[in-house]
């Protein structure tokens, strides 16, 4: 799990690096002036903060699961969401890097989209959608297509979580690369919904 884990780690830092480099080409362009700096309570901030670590719980999931089963269709799947959410969770803290902006937010998560007063997260799920500490712990546990079940049924529910944010940005962001990165997570997640309820019901068990 360790050797795991700092994997991980070490893929987004690496992914924060190349990032970087890309922001400063796309993501300089907020409103008309091209040059103007998101504020540090402002929706493109909130949403890079709340999303890199909404991302983060996705991509351990998946690496757990991934140990967890022989299945090659839940591990391909497994790996891509941990690939991509990954590279995504670098765009969105070389953004922050690109802004001076803090990563770790100093209010409540989700108050750029007006839920700031939602009651405090149960056993460390901080926002809708993410799993318990204890669910992390029992899918850890899991094997075969137990495992497999409960990872679908968890990763449904954080997808579901992800598109609601990602809408909101949508909705309230103003940096054009990051409202077309918002756009994008809903499409493809969304996508996933769809094909994990079907792994789900091939397997005899539902969302």
């Amino acid at each position: 799990m360790r050797r795991r884990t700092c994997w991980a780690v070490g893929a987004v830092a690496a992914v924060v690096v190349a990032g970087g480099g890309i922001t400063v080409a796309v993501a300089s362009s907020h409103g008309s002036s091209g040059t103007s700096v998101p504020a540090t309570e402002s929706a493109d901030a909130g949403f890079a903060r709340d999303m890199a670590t909404h991302h983060q719980q996705a991509v351990e999931m998946s690496y757990i699961v991934r140990d967890r089963t022989k299945d090659e269709e839940i591990r391909r799947l497994a790996y891509d969401i941990a690939q991509t959410q990954a590279n995504q969770r670098g765009m969105l803290l070389g953004w922050l890097d690109l802004w001076e902006l803090p990563k770790v937010p100093e209010k409540a998560p989700m108050e750029w989209m007006g839920m700031g007063d939602m009651p405090p997260g149960e056993d460390g799920a901080l926002m809708p959608g993410m799993a318990t500490n204890t669910e992390l712990k029992k899918l850890g546990k899991l094997e075969g297509r137990a495992a497999e079940v409960r990872y679908l049924q968890l990763m449904i529910k954080h997808h579901k979580g992800g598109v609601h944010m990602a809408e909101g940005c949508v909705d309230r962001c103003e940096v054009g690369a990051e409202v077309r990165l918002a756009r994008g997570m809903v499409a493809s997640q969304e996508s996933e919904i769809e094909l994990m309820t079907g792994l789900l019901k091939a397997r005899g068990a539902k969302p």
